[in-house]
């Protein structure tokens, strides 16, 4: 029976081995396995050392290349060979990225990578090929793997289980804070901000002192980013203490003004440079982290190129290893303010750091902790760290001890010890039984050498018996007490603080924090300089605009077929209203007009102007300023120009038309009219207060004349003191005014009686 259960298990279809289950979960279940592989092993930083493993590999692979500060330069190209094939399996750009940031000094607050050969540049150019550059290690990354060799960490199997690398790194530099991090798991993200070491050190021991610390006292030592490239964090302290309290916010980061040769304190820190003359230009110190400057540029001079900047003249980069950009304005009455504001709204010259505090704990465990939590997880790893450091030499002493004291009782007994090893075949065992050695002992003092037994040796030995003893006694009080512990590690930070603080070339703080003061009101009205213009515009729809007020009875040139259909006066900071028969209105900007050397352009090329609608009326919009607005049904309303204005090229529905209706009328009402005058088709007339006139912002209106048969031919307001005027027929500027007009107020939407003697015939004011 056994027998043949052998022969039905070789005969096993493999196929059986294939799981029947749902797809659903055996893809999450994988797609998980994913996603926790990229949030604890590639996209989020260890809160220990602040390092992403990509980094890590980096660092101790150049630690085993011995590229340390004092030793010479390697290629990159055998560190980054080193690393993909030794620790990191992954691609040669990758871990090349990765060490070309470390060596950034504008990517990284406290660079670990110094590099020599181009690493690329605040423009955002590239860096050269791994094969011309050459690197080592920086004082910073050494002080960040300092102890790996006194066993305070443990050391886990590379990929492949050839080689070993360090969990993290051990050292006391608080790379996380220090240098910030940035990366997209999945389903979660990490931007942290680098800041000052000083700092970070003074609110650590703040927290030693002092456990329960409140977060505005942490605050007001820690202060906030200190961003590798300068700027300023243009928000309030209260607003950058909330983001950290949570681990989660975010602040605007600004560019600074600062011009260095100005005379005037007031100036140099408004970065403005006086040319005499009363011209002056803004030069541009520092940018906003993680903004290319040569992206900036691009955009400063696009924003001119697009007219989006009138009151900019031009821009320079005059940068060497400072950053020097310089703005020239358009003429010396241009607000610096001004320009500052609108810079800051069209350019990365202001941009919106967002702070995510999510890092992996000790545990691995991704989480996002807000500052005091972050550095209590912190001061508890680096206490980890001290204990195992004092327990790694706790155990070396004794091992030394063991062997000095074997060492002491040779030469007490150095004749005994000398005939024992020329007599006995095995003196070993010999030594062991009669001094009582141990293993460990008796080879020690079989492999000594003879030079060892002079008299000064046996002094050096008690020596140093006595300093290992007392050393020892130390650790173990260290160990025991968890005060002690803490004194050390304050210690260790002062020492560490000297060595970044504030009076140091690197530890000097960049970044300004300070909130940015009330903004001035920027519009483009502003940008733009006041000019006066005429605006001409043919019946088929070609406008321009000419410089200047002519006389609006000029005659000007027009295309062949063409003509005049309206010519008006505008200032170029107006905005024109072109109101179409179809109940729609446009905006354009008088200093958006073409020239006036050609024919100008058809407008339809900027607005969305339907091809079979006429512009019936172009009204300069003003403050406050309110539009008869009528259609040939016989309805209308008022609507001021405020309404009218739309914000794209497809223009604004005011007037709601049904049918074939189209607007016949849309005409200022001028200060002081109180009364409207309709005309009908069939030549009556009505007049009523203008307050039964209805507001509207866009509709259909109420009923204004009420008609058998036609519609409405035109509509106008008038003072009814003043009386009615139109233009009379045949040659001349002849006006007629009617004062009686009494006698045609109804109530607003009556039928009407046939106008005055002498009112034209096509039925229009």
């Amino acid at each position: 029976m056994a027998a043949n259960d052998t022969t039905l298990d070789s005969d096993k279809d493999p196929f059986d081995a294939i799981v029947d289950a749902p797809f659903d979960s055996a893809l999450s279940e994988r797609y998980l396995v994913y996603a926790l592989s990229t949030i604890t092993a590639r996209s989020l930083p260890d809160l220990r050392d602040g390092l992403k493993p990509v980094h890590r590999r980096l660092l101790w692979t150049m630690r085993q290349l011995k590229l340390d500060p004092s030793s010479g330069f390697k290629k990159s190209a055998r560190v980054v060979g080193e690393v993909i094939g030794k620790y990191h399996p992954h691609g040669d750009t990758a871990a090349y990225d990765a060490m070309v940031r470390l060596a950034q000094d504008f990517a990284l607050r406290y660079p670990l990578v110094e590099g020599q050969g181009n690493f690329g540049n605040i423009d955002g150019d590239n860096a050269a090929a791994y094969r011309y550059t050459e690197a080592r290690l920086t004082k910073t990354a050494m002080r960040l793997m300092e102890g790996l060799d006194a066993g305070t960490v443990d050391f886990i199997p590379t990929y492949n289980n050839e080689e070993e690398e360090p969990e993290i790194m051990p050292g006391l530099f608080p790379n996380l804070l220090a240098n910030g991090a940035s990366g997209i798991a999945v389903g979660m993200a990490t931007n942290i901000p680098s800041h000052n070491v000083a700092e970070i050190v003074d609110a650590t021991l703040e927290v030693i002192d002092n456990p329960h610390v409140e977060h505005a006292r942490l605050m007001e030592i820690f202060k906030g980013p200190d961003f590798a490239t300068g700027g300023i964090v243009a928000e309030s302290a209260e607003t950058v203490a909330a983001a950290y309290e949570t681990g989660r916010g975010s602040f605007r980061v600004r560019g600074r003004f600062h011009a260095a040769e100005a005379e005037k304190a007031e100036d140099r820190d408004a970065g403005i440079e006086r040319l005499g003359g009363g011209q002056w230009q803004l030069v541009i110190s520092e940018i906003p982290y993680q903004v290319a400057k040569g992206k900036l540029i691009e955009q400063i001079a696009q924003a001119i190129a697009d007219k989006k900047l009138p009151i900019l003249e031009d821009v320079r980069d005059e940068s060497d290893e400072q950053i020097r950009i310089v703005l020239v304005p358009r003429s010396r009455n241009v607000d610096p303010e001004l320009l500052k504001e609108s810079l800051y709204k069209l350019t990365d010259l202001e941009t919106r750091f967002g702070l995510n505090l999510n890092v992996l704990d000790a545990t691995r465990t991704p989480m996002v902790m807000g500052l005091k939590e972050l550095l209590n997880n912190w001061i508890a790893s680096q206490i980890d760290i001290l204990q195992r450091r004092s327990q790694h030499r706790l155990d070396q002493i004794a091992r030394r001890l063991e062997l000095v004291e074997g060492y002491i009782i040779a030469f007490l007994n150095l004749d005994r010890v000398i005939e024992i090893i020329r007599t006995e075949d095995e003196p070993k065992p010999v030594m062991m039984e009669e001094f009582k050695l141990t293993d460990r002992q008796a080879e020690a003092i079989l492999n000594m050498r003879l030079r060892s037994l002079r008299k000064l040796e046996e002094m050096q030995l008690r020596t140093e018996k006595d300093e290992l003893l007392k050393e020892q006694d130390e650790l173990e009080k260290l160990l025991g007490s968890p005060a002690r512990q803490r004194t050390r590690l304050k210690r260790d930070l002062n020492g560490l603080r000297k060595e970044y603080g504030e009076d140091t070339e690197l530890g000097a703080r960049r970044t300004r924090i300070q909130e940015a003061a009330p903004a001035v009101e920027f519009s483009m009205d502003a940008m733009i300089e006041k000019e006066p213009v005429t605006v001409i515009l043919s019946q088929k729809g070609w406008v321009r605009g000419a410089k200047g007020h002519l006389p609006l009875d000029q005659e000007f040139k027009y295309k062949e077929g063409d003509g005049p259909a309206f010519v008006l006066h505008a200032q170029t900071t107006d905005k024109l209203l072109l109101i179409g028969d179809d109940g729609r209105v446009f905006t354009l900007g008088a200093d958006k007009l073409p020239g006036a050397r050609g024919f100008g352009e058809p407008v339809r090329n900027t607005l969305d102007i339907d091809g079979a609608t006429r512009i019936m009326a172009v009204l300069v919009h003003r403050e406050g300023l309110e539009v008869l607005l009528a259609a040939s049904t016989g309805k209308g309303f008022a609507a001021s120009t405020e309404a009218m204005l739309a914000e794209t090229r497809k223009g604004r529905q005011v007037v709601n038309l049904p049918g074939d209706a189209r607007l016949m009328v849309a005409r200022p009402i001028e200060e002081g009219h109180d009364h409207v005058a309709v005309v009908g088709e069939n030549r009556k007339l009505v007049v009523f207060n203008l307050e039964e006139l209805p507001r509207l912002a866009k509709g259909q209106g109420n009923k204004l004349q009420n008609y058998r048969d036609g519609g409405l031919s035109d509509a106008t307001t008038f003072t009814m003191e003043e009386g009615l005027s139109w233009q009379m027929g045949g040659k001349g500027d002849r006006t007629r005014t009617e004062s009686e007009m009494w006698q045609w107020k109804v109530a607003r939407g009556g039928a009407g009686r046939l106008p005055p003697q002498g009112f034209p015939r096509d039925n229009k004011f």
